[in-house]
């Protein structure tokens, strides 16, 4: 019987015979594991469990305390989620397409029903019924003409099967016991009783594809729980997550505004929310000035042949606006700063005295994302980046690239996120995505590698993810009910300087090309100001927040000793704001709350009397009989320090 070799994630080696499945070697390993195993990664490749192994592999059993074994439960959920439709009204919906998410799942379909969340619990219901009938999922291969047979009349489906024809791909569809069948490459869970419980969470429109050219359809979103407890616990911090969503916060707060006669993804920054980014962008200038940086400005359009130097066209194009035509040459509007920061660069003969040289920019950069894919500041077509590239020599790019992940400890601290990780990106050896040549991929995730263990930093390697000129980092945070966002891109990059013919002169007097670090430690305003009304509540530390002091008058006599009052905070450089409108002390305080405006003074007859102010904080401080030179004082240390809390 011909035998295979299996790896273990903790190194060890088991020998199989050809042939074996997932499930069967979880059950080799022990009846713990075999009864909680979603699926296996086999060589970095997620897979089904049934799916037999003929080859020697690296293995790993994954359970729903992975990610990868949670999508795949979901992604099965999904198939359950159209299965029940398809029962429920049977010839009045076309399936379109629809994945597992980081969060849950989704599906899209095309019917003249109009679906409402008033017909969730009937299709939960359904849904539940093929879950506790514990369906087999199969995986089958099949050949092109079985599946325009299988699927003929399904625009959707159509459409999929010429692409897959198209890019010579195999065909693999999925059964749902016996009735329901879909195409689909997996993975998917044994069965429906792997499942768990289930909840539709809400309905949205989505063009076909994200194309608003495209018709317009109906997408479900649903999430999946094995174990009950954990379900109910997961929507109470849904609860919580509409609550702080940005996009409902940023219209509250007077903080952004898109405006679809502009475009969608175009963000308006509204007088609060230009002062929360500017307070941003002033705090990475002056720290980036302390970590030897130098400030440069780069235009927002240039000629197309910078772009096919860095290779970005036509590699990237599919993420670029179209280009206008300018004396006869086409121009295209940026969506990086790097290529523009290497001629910066060569502008100048450089030393090794020189380097490291690091560059930094706010630069403004616009990206062409499809219409389905933009959702509030998270994902726009309008950025500014916290941008930089530093060029050093080899010896110095491990301890220049740790201080990159210094540095994005540092702007994690003072906010107060403290709970990140490092994703490394490095290159699928099957694909053909990547330029460069072997040696340069090669040193690059060594001296990425080494870096990433040198700094003591947790991180995690995912193969596959790299961009297409080098390895790179990513940085997950979570905000503080549990939503991980991509923060930002760090990059070792060996290929754009011999790209662009950057050159230094060595000690040894001869030429040679700098090694590359992008970095961006605070992303884009966009995305982290999201990510800082979700992780803050709105609620942001004095220092960022646009009216960080109100003065409340209890009645209009006290109008002359507020504006004095005012003008000293003012004149202190904090914002401050007088209310002095005819209305009750309890209803200015609640509207200052609903503001989120961390201090609120109040001022009566005794306060002017005593020179003093009652303060109130938007966390339940409150202390009477304050002097306000002493509040000033404590005020301008704690926004000077940018503290995350104010203590009297």
């Amino acid at each position: 019987m011909p035998i295979i070799k299996i790896q273990l994630p903790d190194g060890s080696k088991r020998e199989y015979r050809k042939g074996v499945t997932g499930q069967e070697i979880a059950e080799s390993i022990g009846t713990g594991l075999a009864k909680a195993a979603l699926a296996v990664k086999v060589n970095g490749e997620v897979w089904d469990l049934g799916r037999p192994m003929n080859n020697d592999a690296g293995i790993s059993i994954l359970t729903f305390k992975d990610q990868e074994g949670k999508k795949a439960l979901w992604h099965s959920a999904e198939h359950v989620l159209t299965h029940a439709m398809m029962n429920l009204w049977p010839g009045k919906i076309e399936m379109a397409m629809g994945p597992a998410t980081e969060e849950g799942f989704y599906f899209d379909f095309d019917s003249s029903k109009k679906f409402t969340p008033d017909d969730f619990k009937k299709i939960e219901e359904e849904m539940a019924k093929l879950v506790n009938q514990d369906l087999p999922i199969v995986r089958k291969e099949i050949s092109l003409d079985e599946a325009k047979k299988l699927f003929k009349g399904n625009k959707y489906k159509e459409e999929w099967l010429s692409e897959i024809k198209e890019k010579g791909e195999k065909v693999t569809v999925y059964w749902t016991g016996k009735d329901f069948v879909d195409l689909c490459r997996g993975p998917h869970v044994s069965s429906t009783g792997k499942i768990g419980h289930i909840k539709l969470l809400s309905l949205a429109s989505a063009y076909w594809r994200g194309d608003s050219k495209n018709k317009q359809l109906q997408r479900i979103y649903g999430i999946a729980f094995q174990d009950r407890k954990e379900l109910n616990r997961h929507l109470e911090m849904l609860a919580e997550a509409e609550k702080r969503d940005h996009r409902k916060l940023g219209k509250e707060l007077d903080i952004f505004e898109i405006d679809e006669d502009i475009g969608p993804g175009l963000v308006l920054w509204l007088p609060n929310g230009n002062i929360i980014k500017e307070e941003l962008e002033n705090w990475a200038k002056e720290t980036e000035k302390k970590w030897g940086y130098k400030r440069v400005t780069t235009p927002i359009i240039t000629k197309e042949g910078l772009f096919h130097t860095s290779e970005h066209l036509p590699h990237y194009k599919e993420s670029m606006f179209s280009p206008m035509d300018i004396d006869g040459e086409k121009y295209y509007i940026k969506p990086m700063n790097c290529p523009f920061h290497h001629k910066i660069f060569a502008a100048r003969t450089r030393s090794y005295r020189d380097l490291p040289l690091r560059l930094a920019e706010y630069g403004t950069c616009h990206r062409y994302e499809q219409s389905g894919a933009i959702t509030g500041l998270m994902r726009v077509r309008g950025m500014d980046m916290n941008d930089a590239h530093i060029y050093c020599t080899k010896e110095q790019a491990v301890d220049e690239f740790i201080d990159v992940i210094k540095l994005h400890e540092y702007y994690y601290k003072k906010l107060g996120i403290t709970d990140y990780s490092m994703e490394l990106a490095l290159r699928d050896l099957n694909s053909d995505k990547y330029h460069g040549h072997e040696k340069m991929w090669r040193e690059a995730e060594e001296l990425m590698m080494k870096a990433m263990k040198k700094s003591g930093v947790k991180f995690k390697v995912e193969k596959g993810g790299a961009a297409f000129y080098g390895p790179k980092i990513d940085f997950q945070i979570k905000s503080v009910i549990g939503r991980e966002f991509t923060a930002s891109t760090n990059q070792i990059d060996l290929f754009m300087g011999e790209k662009f013919k950057l050159k230094y002169a060595g000690e040894d007097g001869k030429e040679h090309t700098p090694v590359i670090i992008h970095r961006a430690p605070l992303g884009t305003h966009e995305r982290f100001i999201g990510f800082l009304i979700e992780h803050f509540a709105g609620k942001f530390p004095v220092w960022l927040s646009p009216v960080q002091v109100v003065i409340m008058t209890i009645s209009q006599k006290m109008e002359k000793h507020g504006e004095k009052l005012r003008k000293e905070f003012e004149e202190a450089g904090i914002r401050v704001e007088l209310d002095n409108r005819a209305e009750s002390i309890p209803k200015k305080v609640r509207e200052a709350q609903l503001r989120k405006i961390p201090i609120m003074l109040t001022i009566g007859e005794k306060e002017v009397e005593n020179d003093t102010v009652a303060l109130r904080t938007l966390d339940g401080q409150v202390k009477f009989g304050v002097k306000p030179e002493l509040l000033v004082k404590k005020l301008k240390e704690n926004i000077n320090n940018k503290e995350l809390k104010f203590e009297l």
